[in-house]
């Protein structure tokens, strides 16, 4: 924030590379459902390829039909089926046993005009230390975006009709998303990156962990100088872009609409706000601190929850006991009693968890809209009481559930078309979206070496066991109520957790679980709080000035009092206070 793959399709896509079944499509009749033959030009790749296929169609011209697709209302149309050993020239029939989203299935589409588009989302071949041989979409520093990956193969937009009883319409991959420059460091913003054994080990390929580090003013003129940090989870970003910008805004802009934030301008007011966040931070009288944002997309989202998990491998103890002694050597960090986290949605979730999961190596979190802290509720669904994570059920009915709402209550997507749309993007847990991504985290493994579902994604039944599991090893509530007594006195003033009373993807329904439980702590009492935004949405960050702020640096300004006072309560005898205040 916010799979499980049939026998026919595997069979389907299996026969796809053999060579003598693919190339001879079944006949047409008047009545068949549109079909699409799509193949890749042997100029872009010698090799048999796997991936995930997609086929796009879309009524709107204003844009190539990759960039259509969503969970919002107005996405575009997208029906994806698994492909393994695609030989280059032959082709992949895309038909009717395709998953799609919104419409399910191409036997339902409407005849038309359509833009058409194809995208194959390559997969790796990953041999694990486990001994599971799992085919995943790595991310290539995009932050796992199927649509923009580079590598991916796709065809140019064309108009197409179709219709029922054609012959399967002919795609050409005829492109390739090339790959993303890098980013040079600059006077502030600095690049850190390392291959992680503990991750390289796990996976069976290097595996590496970065870091952005926004330096303070005169960082490298004062090299004796030693810094407080917070670390900031969140999702994947190649640069603070959005947050620190050195000159003043382009007058010349052309404002846009922000339909999130209803907000016109939104472009303008970002530029406007990234430079006063660079001249505070620049200014003679502003705290000299650290600020650093952690990169570690993985082959299952452009984020790990920082946690060590059976199927993303242990990112928890590789970004502790790799990335960060060596952020720390790098930026002259101070010790513990100077480090915070702070982070919001998947962040506020991550940085909860790392002050839990290592309380000894932090002083505090400041966690806001953090995904679900408590499965009882997750999102709207519980997960230890209810059987059907799709609709609420009763003795003669039942009513689908929401998975979003607008800022005035209304549902813009069900719980059921949200994993629609997840499945339409890969199978066995590989869409890289929300829903997924807390499956791959928070589950065991599967016998195929997958995550095991918590819930079937076509009829929304939930697995008890699978649950019983997330609730042992990652209900964050449940943890602290049963480990209290040990992680009670290490926890002590350092949780905060903000929330917007109507979040979009329902997480306050677990922050006021968390609240209760936090609330009637003794021996001792958790001393940190718990606040939240009236009628704000996702993702309110404690600010009553600004509900749903834009800026990820602001983050770090909004929380800045907290840290220096809970710094002066709680440095050890002899800390250093000074060094970093010139």
């Amino acid at each position: 924030m916010p799979k499980i793959s049939n026998l026919l399709r595997l069979c389907f896509s299996l026969a796809l590379a053999l060579p003598g079944l693919a190339a001879a499509p079944p006949k047409s009749s008047p009545t068949a459902p549109a079909r699409f033959a799509v193949r890749f030009a042997p100029s872009l790749s010698a090799q048999p390829l796997d991936g995930r296929l997609f086929l796009l169609l879309s009524t709107d011209p204003n844009a190539e039909p990759r960039m259509q697709i969503g969970e919002s209302p107005d996405s575009q149309l997208i029906f994806g089926t698994d492909v393994e050993g695609l030989p280059p020239g032959q082709r992949a029939l895309v038909d009717a046993r395709a998953e799609g989203y919104p419409i399910r299935s191409l036997k339902d589409l409407p005849p038309g005009e359509y833009t058409v588009q194809a995208l194959l989302h390559r997969y790796e071949t990953f041999h694990r230390a486990d001994g599971h041989t799992l085919k995943l979409p790595m991310d290539r520093g995009e932050g796992q975006h199927w649509n923009l990956a580079p590598g991916n193969l796709y065809s140019r937009p064309r108009k197409v009709h179709v219709g029922p009883g054609q012959a399967p319409i002919q795609v050409l991959l005829d492109q390739v998303i090339p790959p993303l420059p890098d980013i040079p460091d600059s006077k502030y913003v600095r690049h850190l990156r390392i291959q992680s054994q503990l991750l390289t080990k796990f996976w069976g390929r290097p595996m590496f962990l970065s870091a952005l580090v926004l330096v303070p003013e005169g960082f490298d003129a004062h090299p004796e100088a030693r810094f407080p940090m917070l670390l900031m989870h969140d999702h994947f970003v190649r640069d603070f872009e959005d947050s620190f910008r050195t000159v003043p805004p382009d007058p010349n802009l052309k404002p846009d609409y922000s339909e999130r934030f209803r907000i016109s301008g939104y472009n303008r007011i970002q530029q406007e706000e990234a430079y006063r966040n660079f001249q505070q931070w620049t200014a003679p009288d502003f705290p000299r601190y650290l600020f650093v944002k952690l990169q570690h997309a993985n082959p299952y989202y452009d984020d790990s929850y920082a946690v060590n998990s059976a199927n993303l491998g242990p990112y928890g103890d590789a970004i502790e006991t790799e990335l960060m002694p060596a952020i720390e050597k790098a930026f002259r960090v101070l010790p513990t009693w100077a480090r915070f986290l702070c982070g919001g949605s998947t962040g506020g979730w991550e940085s909860l968890a790392a002050q839990i999961f290592y309380p000894d190596h932090y002083n505090g979190a400041f966690g806001s809209c953090p995904d679900p802290v408590d499965f009882h509720a997750y999102t709207v669904i519980d997960l230890y009481k209810d059987k059907n994570a799709f609709y609420l059920e009763g003795a003669h009915k039942r009513v689908a559930q929401p998975a979003a709402r607008d800022y005035l209550g209304h549902t813009f997507q069900t719980l059921e078309e949200f994993n629609a749309y997840e499945l339409a993007l890969g199978s066995h847990g590989r869409s890289g979206e929300q829903f997924d991504i807390w499956q791959a985290v928070f589950s065991p493994q599967g016998a195929d070496g997958y995550p095991k579902p918590i819930f079937d994604k076509r009829t929304g039944l939930i697995d008890p066991k699978v649950a019983a599991y997330w609730q042992e090893h990652y209900d964050l509530r449940a943890i602290l109520e049963k480990n209290w007594p040990v992680l009670g006195p290490k926890l002590r003033g350092k949780l905060h957790v903000y929330c917007g009373s109507a979040d979009t993807f329902f997480l306050n329904d677990a922050v006021y679980l968390l609240e209760d439980f936090l609330k009637q702590t003794t021996q001792p009492p958790y001393e940190g709080e718990v606040k939240y935004g009236d009628r704000a949405e996702h993702c309110w960050n404690g600010d009553p000035e600004h509900p749903n702020h834009i800026s990820r640096l602001h983050y770090s300004t909004l929380y800045l009092d907290k840290m220096l006072k809970r710094m002066e309560k709680t440095a050890p005898v002899g800390a250093d206070l000074k060094s970093w205040r010139y």
